[in-house]
């Protein structure tokens, strides 16, 4: 069974979580929400830190915990990445690295195999030149990346992340992202990425849990829940969809063609080479609709959709469409006024063009 599994019902004062999920036993699992929405919470029930009275965990068939049976944190062959990577100060790099090989022992096949885990894990968080350095002489990105290998050499069978970029200005940011995005692309190990960021779970993730109040509202794929019309409210201004394209030309024009089934759509000129795939951000607020295509316009990308549904916006006046692009494309989303919406006749099985204006490479 190449899932995870889990229940988890847990009441405090003023707080409940109440939770049944299953999830991809590989890649990424994305879990969102406001602060409060109990994303850190479900984590420290997985990782067994809270223990839920009623609860159960099994990680691809192995049960970590039921009504009858708890392994204690210990026991549990997790790594766990903090929003500070809280390194010990006297310690070098390799020193925090080494620090837990002790109870990694215990859950492992041996020295050898801790070794090469180790060794794997420095390479990927490109951490080789730190080494011998001490926490204090680390910038905050440097820190945190020596935080996620520390977790990483554990071998774990479940990697936990609780919002490790919050802590990180926007350079920072920028410049640990690849790191995870090489983390989701060369491991097997699954990990459960915590965020309230939505384009960094749009960046990351291959599955979307949007929680909220300790209950989940939506769970699944992330391209088809961040489609869905009805949750928009749950990003705020930031619904929009994320389409998975491949780079497929350099114009001459300092424009770039990405090509996706169903259409093609132009970016800014990249750096990448061609055939790279490339996953792309669209805001509803960045797509318009007209009827029919109009002969003179500067905006380039304008796909043939049909419009499937129509629900009501967070933003007093403005409604959200969601749209399915012809030849199976998947769908988008366009937030337009009720007005705009009414004038046009926009109703569900009408076809329709959408105007995108900005489209934003998640790379």
């Amino acid at each position: 069974m190449d899932s995870i599994d889990f229940r988890f019902r847990l009441d405090w004062p003023g707080f409940s979580l109440d939770v049944d999920l299953a999830l991809p036993g590989r890649g990424v699992s994305g879990l969102f929400g406001h602060s409060g929405s109990g994303k850190t919470t479900l984590l420290r029930c997985i990782a067994g830190l809270e223990r839920a009275a009623h609860g159960y965990l099994s990680v691809k068939g192995d049960v970590w915990q039921d009504d009858g049976h708890w392994r204690p944190v210990h026991r549990r062959p997790i790594g766990y990445v903090f929003q500070e990577a809280s390194l010990f100060p006297h310690l070098d790099v390799i020193g925090n690295l080494r620090f837990g090989m002790k109870r990694v022992k215990t859950l492992s096949a041996g020295k050898a195999a801790l070794e090469t885990h180790l060794e794997r894990a420095i390479e990927l968080l490109g951490i080789e030149h730190l080494l011998k350095r001490k926490p204090g002489h680390l910038s905050g990105g440097e820190r945190q990346r020596v935080g996620i290998a520390r977790a990483l050499a554990l071998d774990p069978q479940l990697l936990l992340m609780d919002e490790p970029l919050a802590a990180l200005d926007l350079k920072r940011k920028l410049e640990i992202l690849p790191y995870l995005e090489r983390l989701h692309d060369e491991l097997a190990v699954p990990i459960l990425y915590v965020s309230h960021a939505p384009d960094e779970v749009a960046r990351l993730a291959d599955h979307l849990v949007l929680l909220e109040n300790g209950r989940v509202v939506a769970s699944g794929p992330l391209t088809e829940t961040l489609a869905r019309a009805d949750l928009p409210a749950a990003f705020a201004d930031d619904a929009g969809v994320v389409i998975e394209t491949v780079l497929a030309a350099h114009e001459e024009d300092g424009l770039s063609r990405l090509e996706f089934p169903g259409g093609q759509m132009y970016v800014g000129r990249r750096a990448d080479p061609l055939g790279r795939r490339l996953r792309c951000r669209i805001h509803a607020s960045d797509v318009s609709l007209t009827l029919n295509l109009p002969p003179d316009s500067s905006i380039l990308n304008r796909l043939p959709v049909t419009v499937s549904d129509i629900v009501e916006s967070d933003r007093l006046g403005h409604v959200i469409v969601r749209l399915e692009i012809s030849g199976g494309g998947g769908a988008l989303l366009a937030r337009i006024t009720e007005r705009s919406r009414r004038l046009l006749d926009i109703k569900p099985g009408r076809q329709v063009w959408a105007q995108i204006k900005a489209v934003a490479v998640l790379a």
